[in-house]
């Protein structure tokens, strides 16, 4: 095995372990938000939708910062310039998705 071959392996299993990462992420919030609903909506707990809210908007924010450092690791192995271009559409898009995101969890922070 040569070194770019090293690199190369390295870096793809980086990049697919940030992309399970954002995933995990993203779907522990989703469960997370999901059972408190239920527990607000079946067993009247104490909880409030601004807050499950809140917290499944910053898992989002958290797991897309993962995707984007995943698209970028793996544009960084074939940098073409149509992966170039499309990573920066996808970095944009996630970029503003991210921002938005962000804008509203502050929104809804607890005092």
């Amino acid at each position: 095995m040569d070194t770019y071959t090293i690199v190369e392996v390295i870096l793809r299993t980086i990049a697919n372990f940030f992309t399970i990462v954002g995933t995990i992420l993203i779907t522990y919030g989703g469960l997370r938000s999901t059972y408190k609903v239920f527990m607000l909506e079946i067993f009247k707990r104490p909880y409030e939708y601004s807050g499950i809210r809140r917290d499944l908007t910053d898992k989002i924010i958290f797991g897309l910062e993962f995707y984007i450092a995943a698209d970028i690791l793996g544009t960084v192995l074939a940098p073409t310039t149509e992966e170039l271009i499309l990573l920066g559409a996808v970095v944009g898009i996630r970029t503003v998705l991210g921002y938005f995101l962000g804008k509203e969890a502050k929104e809804y922070q607890l005092d």
